[in-house]
């Protein structure tokens, strides 16, 4: 039976800052200590960023730790620290071979408080760009695009899964919501450059456009495969409020974690205040 929050106590959101590099052992060990703070602070419920076990963008080298969900150790590494811990986990997103094992899949696990995996959602948008900077970022020549969308009940409320380049396609989180999502998760490893142009921009906008709370991972820092990622982790609320962030001052730490209560009360405040729904029901009847 789906876990509802309380209006009285709500549930407690983890979002965890890592920098994860090019050795999954290590960064193992840095989530499991990551979940064990956020598990004695409270949270019921924590949320990595995007490649949380392996961020290598040189695809020959991270190979050999890249196999089929069936046939890697991540996702049962992750089930036990749940159990160990007691709380729900979004495992943000690893590196995955499809089943023929042609390409890979950017892959996000939801894992009950039991260990028990509830949903998985594979990133649909390819960050294909060539950045100002003179960044070029082409996923989709390893990657394969995902086609589902997924809602899951947690303890946060319906909670929408998307990935990092996602968030810029707003057709995504309007299928979301009608398929009744109250809670967002858009974990992440942005670059420098487009982070600081518009990661809170975009995340603030998605929270405020959807009306849901937006709860945002993100890898930051100086990586071992030489890149650098934003950070700036967030909670967003539905009315576009910011409730936690990780500031550029943890930089250097091996992770990061900051917590905010997901309240019904916002969500239900922010739709009455801006009937989205019912102006939008009114217009679609209009056309």
């Amino acid at each position: 039976m789906p876990t509802a929050p309380s209006s009285a106590t709500p549930p407690v959101a983890a979002v965890v800052q890592l920098t994860s590099g090019i050795d999954p052992e290590a960064n193992l060990a840095t989530i499991d200590a990551a979940l064990g703070d956020a598990a004695r602070a409270g949270a019921a419920m924590a949320f990595l960023p995007e490649m949380s076990v392996l961020l290598d963008r040189d695809r020959d080298r991270s190979a050999v730790h890249v196999a089929r969900e069936a046939d890697s150790p991540w996702p049962a590494a992750f089930q036990n620290m749940a159990k160990k811990y007691g709380l729900w986990l979004h495992t943000g997103s690893v590196p995955l071979l499809t089943e023929d094992g042609s390409q890979r899949v950017n892959r996000s696990h939801v894992i009950a408080s039991d260990g028990d995996i509830r949903a998985r959602y594979d990133k649909i948008h390819m960050f294909d760009v060539d950045l100002p900077t003179g960044e070029k970022w082409t996923e989709s020549a390893a990657y394969r695009g995902g086609s589902d969308i997924v809602v899951v009940d947690t303890p946060v409320g319906r909670l929408g899964l998307s990935i990092c380049y996602d968030l810029r396609f707003p057709e995504l989180y309007r299928a979301l919501v009608e398929r009744g999502a109250e809670t967002i998760a858009v974990p992440a490893a942005f670059t420098v450059p487009t982070g600081k142009a518009h990661w809170h921009i975009l995340q603030r906008a998605r929270a405020i456009e959807t009306g849901c709370h937006v709860i945002a991972a993100a890898q930051g820092g100086q990586h071992g495969d030489g890149r650098m990622t934003f950070g700036h982790s967030l909670i967003v609320d539905p009315w576009g409020a910011i409730l936690a962030e990780v500031s550029d001052d943890t930089q250097g730490a091996t992770h990061a974690v900051r917590l905010a209560s997901i309240a019904r009360e916002t969500y239900d405040k922010a739709a009455k205040a801006i009937p989205l729904q019912r102006s939008r029901s009114a217009r679609n009847i209009m056309l």
